[in-house]
């Protein structure tokens, strides 16, 4: 059950959590634009 919590939690909560950090984008977008850089 742990599990498909955290998978739930990782698919549906932090690729749309936003971040100033990273210029208020996603960490799936900030991820692509690294891999891009």
């Amino acid at each position: 059950a742990k599990q498909v919590i955290f998978e739930y939690i990782e698919v549906f909560y932090n690729r749309e959590r936003l971040h100033s950090a990273n210029d208020y984008l996603s960490p799936k977008d900030y991820e692509e634009l690294q891999k891009m850089a």
